[in-house]
């Protein structure tokens, strides 16, 4: 796995350069290579395929007219997610307060009613399950639905969440904290699994499970609270819970791109760069 990110990184530094010193194709080339995850960013942030679709050809027009700015202090992919999440924002601005074009939870949750019905364990990790996490991720708030896609989905680390955000890492962990418990809530509401109450004895174990993803736990801590996750269902049940909502997030498939849109975003970067060279020469 280190190898081939290690070859991939290379290879995008190889065409960042090109493209740097005028080659065209190369620049083309490396918008390309991030179509699908910039797309699906778009699409997951915004909920609708047009939108994601506008989104990612801001994106890339913005990488073309920009790309003479681009220092290199974060990777290609930081940058082109911290111009996306832009878009994003001035476009959750202009249809703010417009109806919701998810499909309703009901039709998630009862469109095989006349099979029988699975358990939550299977809805959660079966093919459902990016039905219910985006139904789930839809209800949440921008601000914390951004940084469990940018960490818990698209795998960035906290320090890259912050460069896209424009957070500090804590800021970026204790938000992270709050919008895992939330999602495990709203999972959990979503395929009929109560959520159980609070046990006034009981560690706060689902921050400290988030906060020990992130090394914020120390070995000490980590023991203490293992020890006590071992001896209290309780508690293990709120940590296998919070885990099986992770799991889920890290194995949702980055969005294909369709056809069409994979034209047009292709066609509208050949023709940004067309007309930059045009001026320049």
């Amino acid at each position: 796995m280190n190898g081939q990110e290690t070859a991939t990184d290379a290879d995008e530094f190889r065409l960042l350069q090109a493209a740097r010193d005028g080659d065209r194709e190369a620049l083309a080339t490396l918008l390309g290579k991030h179509q699908q995850r910039v797309f699906g960013f778009g699409l997951k942030m915004c909920g609708d395929p047009e939108d994601a679709k506008d989104v990612a050809q801001e994106t890339f027009l913005a990488a073309v007219r920009t790309l003479g700015d681009f220092r290199g202090d974060a990777s290609i992919t930081t940058w082109l997610y911290t111009v996306a999440r832009s878009f994003c924002i001035k476009k959750r601005r202009r249809t703010k307060g417009a109806p919701a074009r998810h499909e309703p939870l009901s039709k998630v949750t009862t469109e095989s009613a006349a099979e029988p019905a699975p358990s939550p364990e299977q809805m959660l990790l079966g093919r459902e399950a990016r039905e219910i996490v985006a139904a789930a991720l839809d209800d949440m708030e921008p601000e914390a639905r951004e940084v469990v896609l940018l960490r818990d989905i698209e795998g960035l680390s906290a320090s890259e969440v912050a460069q896209v955000t424009g957070m500090s890492v804590s800021a970026v962990k204790s938000r992270l904290h709050r919008a895992r418990q939330s999602l495990r809530e709203r999972l959990l509401a979503v395929v009929g699994e109560p959520s159980e109450a609070a046990t006034p004895s009981c560690p706060d174990v689902l921050t400290l499970l988030s906060k020990k993803l992130e090394a914020e736990v120390s070995p000490e801590l980590c023991a203490e609270m293992e020890r006590h996750v071992d001896g209290c269902p309780h508690c293990k049940g709120l940590c296998d819970s919070l885990k099986r909502t992770l799991e889920v997030c890290s194995s949702l498939p980055t969005p294909e791109v369709p056809p069409h849109v994979q034209e047009s975003l292709r066609r509208a970067v050949r023709e940004a760069i067309q007309e930059g060279a045009a001026i320049h020469t």
